[in-house]
């Protein structure tokens, strides 16, 4: 008589996730890439030490995680992230996924309200993400960088010639570029009544997957468009000792100066190394699981912008190799430099001696900063 034994065995299947498997994913549901290929093994009456049979156990090979530098399958690499854009208003929060993201930008947008992108790697297991809210020129630059799928809710006038390039794959609940242009995706979204409009917009996972192939677009990272080399990242733990007096010391970061309205904010927890972040002076949490936004790396990009009308709505010059910052990982901060030279080159950071900086393994969060507005830490 056999007993059934039921062993976790990891598969290994090839670099490329293409439309066909992320079809299958959705239609699976919430889950964990590393629970693929679960296999029933058997064995006799009588083993009672599993481990010294020899079962076709296979070894994945695991890549780094160009966000964070952390391993992940190659399946998982090679999934396309989206670019997602979320509200910063306090009565929209909290906001559902947000803590998947590995990149998270914030950038004030008319009346002085921010808005955020977040970069989400790892999206075909949430069932829902959002809630959604309308894009603005200046996050396309941020987005193209990582060659994302753009997801957002309409948009403004100033984003026509750009959201309509060939190039650029954007999904939309309403008019691409707010008097028209079409919805593409548009069937991706919908919207809870736990909220009131506009905060009550949402997406998923099987929703983006089906207007990807609605539309045509690759939910795999394009080779002609993707960068595989963006942040450079430290060999073990980058305490930024080595610019002795240099490193300021940073176990709060303010940018109440910069974020009027949300005053976000960040405490570093020397526990775990990472900053907390909070919004309208409250931890700011993941509708999902509840957990607070943390971050091995925080940015400060001071960048040139100006007023375009009457309405307030805002330039910034993403494209630049003059403008400053800084950089806060473990408690300390550097003062940097950056650099942009195109939508799909990543944004370079220096030190004061020219090298480029090397992040912490971990997430990333990128606030674009008004030049002119202060940053406090201490």
């Amino acid at each position: 008589m056999k007993k059934k034994i039921l062993i976790k065995k990891a598969a290994n299947k090839g670099a490329a996730m293409g439309l066909a498997m992320a079809m299958a994913i959705a239609a699976a549901g919430p889950f964990n890439l590393g629970q693929a290929g679960l296999s029933e093994v058997y064995a006799a009456e009588g083993d009672t030490d599993i481990s010294t049979m020899p079962l076709p156990l296979e070894t994945p090979a695991y890549v780094r995680s160009v966000y964070t530098n952390e391993w992940v399958t190659p399946e998982q690499a090679a999934l396309r992230p989206i670019a997602i854009m979320m509200p910063t208003d306090k009565t929209a929060q909290p906001s559902y996924g947000i803590s998947h993201a590995k990149v998270l930008y914030e950038i004030m947008e008319e009346g002085e309200i921010s808005r955020q992108m977040a970069i989400i790697d790892d999206w075909a297991g949430l069932s829902q993400i959002g809630n959604v809210r309308s894009c603005r020129a200046y996050y396309i630059p941020e987005a193209t960088e990582w060659d994302a799928l753009l997801v957002h809710f309409g948009g403004v006038v100033y984003m026509k010639d750009r959201i309509t390039a060939p190039d650029i794959n954007n999904i939309t609940g309403t008019a691409q570029y707010g008097v028209g242009g079409g919805a593409p995706g548009s069937g991706a979204f919908f919207r809870t009544t736990d909220k009131k409009a506009p905060h009550n917009a949402y997406t998923s996972a099987a929703g983006i997957i089906n207007a990807c192939a609605e539309l045509g677009y690759s939910t795999a990272v394009r080779p002609e468009y993707y960068n595989a080399k963006h942040f450079t990242f430290a060999e073990g733990v980058n305490t930024l000792e080595q610019y002795g007096a240099a490193a300021a010391t940073a176990n709060t970061i303010d940018l109440s100066k910069i974020f009027t309205y949300t005053k976000s904010s960040f405490v570093y927890n020397p526990d775990d190394g990472l900053y907390y972040k909070s919004l309208h002076g409250k931890p700011q949490t993941d509708a999902l699981n509840g957990e607070q936004l943390k971050f091995a790396n925080v940015i400060v990009q001071n960048t040139k912008w100006t007023k375009l009308d009457a309405k307030g709505y805002l330039y910034f010059q993403n494209y630049d190799i003059t403008e400053d910052g800084y950089y806060f990982t473990k408690g300390k901060c550097i003062h940097v430099t950056w650099q942009k030279t195109d939508d799909y080159s990543p944004t370079v950071y220096y030190d004061d001696f020219g090298n480029e900086i090397q992040l912490n393994e971990g997430k990333t969060y990128i606030a674009i900063a008004q030049k002119g507005r202060e940053v406090i830490y201490k």
